[in-house]
């Protein structure tokens, strides 16, 4: 490809980009400096960014990870113009949406609308191309009539998730997030992410910054690793997480050690492909049938944003979470025995049945769930008409957080797989947990440590 070619095939072009902030000890200092007769400097230079490259192409997912003080807030903003580098250049081709501080472009004595109307107009739509927008911003941010309000009378969240709505509908071709993804319940949460999932399908360029290792894993085609304003290495995504852990350990230095060698051994071996460093590895209607005197579902908190699909024939009228207890709770304790409770109505003939949970992370990833199929709990043929419960009681072995839980009832029909109804979503759990080990879940290790008899204290 020629070198015209690429760059044409390139959103953002980063090249050797420095950024210096001047640091006084004292305020005095800097006017000293201003007046001195013989330039002497009161001052020293603090180096934000260091000579740092990288290029992300059109369509390309790419996270920036590093320690706090690396320079990744920095580069984010001097990328989207809100600073100038020192040195270096940036170059940008297409129209970008950040999510930098969210909402630090709005004037708190405006109202909702008017703020979606102003940040559009600075991100260079007009007031047609916004008109059209604006019913899927109200949508997606969910807070009602105030919209009509001054954003200085709202909540936190609801100032947030304004903030969010605008920036993520504006059909950007390149959306810029920087630790934006924690606004919100559970569910708003859920829908961020899978927003984000959306935009990057559709081939959106999207440059983040998150200390959340799951999200850089599990969106990222790519990852830049910095340090304290230098760049470190940049590649697949397990491969410079995995770095990222050894700076965190303490062993920079070993690391650069070890990319230095490989950096000479590609050099020296020019006959063969060598690794590079920008190539390492690594509907249910819940106010609908029922028995309304003995529904678990209104003593939960339920998704209204859930998403249900299925034929028909059979609904989940009803569910419930239950606690050692036995209340019906959307909090549980880690370490306890819990239950999911299925009610289930059939409204046709189905000849065997499977029941059904997963739950999920707030990203959508999956993390257990089971069905009557797996845990050999077979159903024998329904008639239209029957109602079954279906429990499954289990140990909380998950890390104390939030969750979201969906459940189903599917089925094989001439091999074929067949949804009766499923419910993406449908409500939370939270966890609770005075003791968090690593990772998703609890191996629940049993530690013994015992003083090895007969050996010789050391000095």
């Amino acid at each position: 490809m020629s070198k015209r070619k690429e760059e044409q095939n390139l959103a953002i072009q980063v090249e050797d980009v420095t950024k210096i902030y001047r640091l006084y000890e004292k305020p005095i200092d800097r006017l000293k400096e201003t007046v001195s007769v013989t330039h002497k400097n009161y001052h020293r230079d603090f180096y934000a960014l260091n000579g740092i490259s990288f290029q992300v192409k059109k369509g390309e997912t790419v996270g920036i990870i590093g320690t706090n003080g690396s320079g990744k807030s920095t580069i984010l903003k001097i990328i989207t113009g809100v600073l100038t580098p020192t040195t270096g250049t940036v170059k940008v081709d297409g129209k970008i949406s950040a999510l930098l501080e969210l909402g630090a472009g709005f004037n708190m004595d405006y109202t909702g609308i008017e703020n979606v109307y102003m940040n559009g107009t600075m991100m260079g739509y007009t007031r047609k191309e916004m008109d059209a927008k604006l019913q899927d911003i109200l949508d997606f941010a969910e807070i009602g009539d105030f919209v009509y309000q001054p954003v200085k009378t709202y909540s936190s969240g609801m100032f947030v998730r304004l903030a969010f709505a605008l920036a993520i509908n504006v059909e950007p071709e390149i959306l810029i997030v920087d630790e934006a993804l924690s606004v919100g319940d559970v569910f708003f949460q859920s829908k961020c992410y899978r927003r984000m999932e959306e935009i990057r399908k559709s081939g959106t360029t999207i440059l983040m910054v998150t200390h959340d290792m799951g999200s850089i894993i599990k969106y990222c085609d790519r990852v830049v690793l910095l340090n304290k304003g230098e760049f470190i290495a940049e590649g697949k995504p397990g491969r410079v997480v995995d770095m990222y852990k050894k700076i965190l350990a303490g062993k920079l230095e070993a690391l650069k050690e070890e990319l230095r060698l490989e950096e000479e051994r590609k050099n020296a071996d020019t006959g063969q492909e060598s690794i590079e460093l920008s190539d390492f590895s690594g509907g249910m209607d819940l106010g609908g049938s029922g028995d309304k005197r003995t529904l678990m579902r209104d003593k939960l908190t339920i998704n209204p944003d859930r998403t249900e699909y299925g034929d028909g024939r059979a609904e989940i009228y009803d569910l419930g979470l239950l606690d050692e207890r036995g209340n019906v709770t959307n909090l549980l304790l880690k370490g306890e025995m819990f239950t999911i409770r299925e009610r289930i109505r059939f409204h046709a003939a189905l000849e065997a049945p499977i029941f059904t949970y997963t739950i999920k992370d707030k990203k959508g990833t999956e993390l257990t769930g089971t069905n009557t199929l797996y845990e050999g709990a077979d159903i024998k043929p329904v008639k239209a008409g029957d109602s079954y419960t279906v429990e499954f009681t289990q140990k909380m072995n998950l890390q104390g957080g939030e969750y979201l839980l969906s459940m189903s009832c599917t089925g094989f029909e001439q091999g074929e797989h067949v949804v009766y109804h499923r419910l993406y979503d449908v409500t939370s759990i939270t966890v609770i947990s005075n003791k968090n080990t690593v990772g998703v879940y609890d191996m629940e290790s049993q530690v013994k440590a015992v003083k090895e008899e007969g050996q010789e204290e050391e000095g």
